[in-house]
This record gives C-alpha cells, structure tokens and sequence, in this order.
C-alpha cells in the first residue's frame, strides 16, 4: 500500500515550485490562482526572492503547502494514494491532496493558520529545542516537573523529539535533559513555541476559520497528527484540525499506525526530504523516497 506524506515548516527553499509553474499550465494556473487569494505575488518569493523572505511565516506555510499541493495535482493518475499523513502545515496538504479540502479552502486556512501563528509568537517570547538520545518518556516526565511552559511538541522519530514553550522553560529543559543523558538538546531558530498552550490565541483564530470551511469525505484515511490515527469523517478531521496548533505532532507514531495498517512505501510529496530520513528512523527497512513526475 501506498502512503503519500507531506512536510512542514523548515522545508522550504528559493525557487521551490518555479519547474512546475514553467512546465505545466496547470501548476502555473494553480500558483496564479494563490497570487489572487492571497493579495501579494508569493511565486515572486518563492522563485526568486531571499532566504530571508521565505523565513517569514506568512510565506513560509503558504509556499510550502502550494508547493507540495500543486506537485500532488500535476501528478495527476499516478497520485493514487492509499493513506495520506502530513506534518505539522502537512496536514492541511495532505487533506486537500486527498480531497477533503479544496485547494482554494486549503489555502485560505493555511494563510489564516499562518498570521494567527505569528500573532501568537509576537504576544510572549517563547521557542522550541530538539532533544536527541532519550527514550519519550524521560522528555515527558523532565517537562512536567518544571514550573514553567515547556511540552513536548513533535514526537519526530525515535529518540528525537522536539519540545516547545517559553523561553525560560525551554533553557531549564535543556539543563535538565541534557543532565539526564541527552546526546543534543538544541534550542531551534524558530519564532515561536509551536504546538504548545502559548499558541492558545492562534488556536481559537484557526477554529473560527475551519468552522466556516467545507470538509469532504477523503478519498484515503488521513493520518491525522492529534491522534495518529486514520481519519475519513470530514467531522473528526474538523475537530482534529482544530485542536493540533496546541497539541503535539505525533509523526512517530502516525508512521507506525500507517505500517501496521499495510503501508508499504512512503512518497514524501513537496520541499525536502526530511520525513523520507524520519520514516525511515522508523523503519529501516521502508521504501521511503520523494515523488518522480
């Protein structure tokens, strides 16, 4: 069986996207069809802007999601999915390669997602560290006992986790975790603390949002990040959609939910490759490789 995933935030790179709009009228209709709904010329940025201008999350999520959608639809009969999952910003991608979303919806969400989290990040200084070498249950337990906002995030591949809260919480974690054995414990450059309770703000903006979006039955199950389990009931996938800003991205274990139910191979559609080398910490012995058009 065949699993199709897609990546999230840190993926993205300059001219990402920019082969597919020049080869395919479809893409280049898609991605001109984003430039309205959106109000600024993202492929601008995309193909040819900085770094810089990537890194800003109202690009970022919006860049990596087209990017990874469009690829999907230029696919076209070769994309036949049984299973679909995606991390973190994935998800929305993979719901609306598998149908659930529209691609116009999706990307409205997406923008939303985008700005609420960036207000979010802005209203208190909070951030996120990957801890390498330790077993979940030695990161869950250090997080708990500190007196401050500090939760395990994304459940990444065994033994890599990432956590996610305010900036003291995260510097005694460190201290903590690295005391406890850890091999690395790295603060992440990133803006903010990502599926932790301080993006409770960005939380309640997205729901307004997905409350008054159309969800459809999915032409696969959705591995969906909140439960790590297959969803196909547009209800359950609205209601877990709604509370995953706040809750932990449980890759490891939506990979192994997706192997014991008969997946096979793995195609990781859009930017990058790093869930093909997640998946395959999960699973050495996996096909895990990008999509070929």
């Amino acid at each position: 069986m065949k699993a199709y995933v897609f990546p999230g935030q840190g993926a993205q790179f300059v001219g990402m996207g920019k082969d597919l709009y020049e080869n395919y009228p479809q893409a280049k209709e898609l991605f001109e069809t984003a430039n309205r709904i959106l109000g600024f010329r993202i492929t601008d940025l995309m193909f040819s802007g900085t770094d810089e201008d990537l890194r800003q999350t109202k690009v970022t999520q919006p860049a990596i999601f087209l990017h990874s959608v469009i690829l999907a639809k230029v696919m076209g009969s070769s994309f036949q999915p049984d299973m679909t999952a995606g991390h973190s910003l994935g998800e929305f991608s993979a719901l609306v390669a598998a149908g659930a979303l529209s691609f116009e919806n999706g990307l409205v969400l997406v923008s939303h997602r985008a700005n609420a989290m960036q207000k979010a990040c802005e209203l208190q200084p909070s951030t996120m560290a990957a801890i390498l070498g330790l077993d979940d249950e030695v990161v869950e337990k250090t997080c708990r006992e500190i007196d401050a906002v500090v939760v395990p995030a994304n459940y990444n591949s065994p033994g890599q986790i990432v956590i996610s809260g305010s900036v003291e919480g995260i510097d005694i974690a460190i201290e903590k975790l690295s005391a406890a054995g850890a091999k690395r414990a790295l603060k992440l450059s990133v803006g903010g603390a990502f599926h932790s309770p301080l993006m409770e703000p960005a939380r309640i903006e997205l729901g307004r949002a997905i409350d008054s979006a159309s969800f459809s039955i999915p032409l696969c199950p959705v591995y969906q990040n909140v439960t790590a389990k297959p969803s196909s009931d547009p209800a359950l996938i609205r209601e877990n959609l709604k509370i995953q800003l706040t809750a932990p991205v449980r890759w490891t274990q939506s990979v192994k939910n997706m192997l014991a139910d008969g997946a096979t191979a793995f195609y990781e559609v859009g930017p990058g490759s790093v869930l093909q080398g997640l998946i395959r910490k999960v699973d050495r012995n996996v096909i895990a490789e990008g999509v070929k058009l």
